[in-house]
């Protein structure tokens, strides 16, 4: 595997895993009870964006690791 297609396979994977883990942990405006005027009240009250793309980052490293190593150890 060469290093653009190590670097392709793993934004590839990144973007898989994070569409994974936003839904995790959301609380919308309405069930928090503070909902912004102007402001659909089923959007998240505090995303936490910064917390995920480091909990992707880490899933996305494990997944890439394994893959890698099947695709390096089996000649696939």
């Amino acid at each position: 595997m060469t290093i653009v297609g190590a670097l392709a396979l793993y934004f590839v994977i990144w973007w898989t895993v994070l569409f994974a883990v936003l839904p995790f942990g959301v609380r919308s405006q309405a069930e928090s009870g503070d909902i912004t005027q102007g402001t659909e009240p089923g959007a998240p009250a505090l995303p936490g964006l910064r917390r995920k793309a480091l909990i992707t980052s880490l899933i996305a490293a494990v997944v890439f690791a394994v893959v890698w190593y099947v695709w390096a150890n089996f000649d696939l």
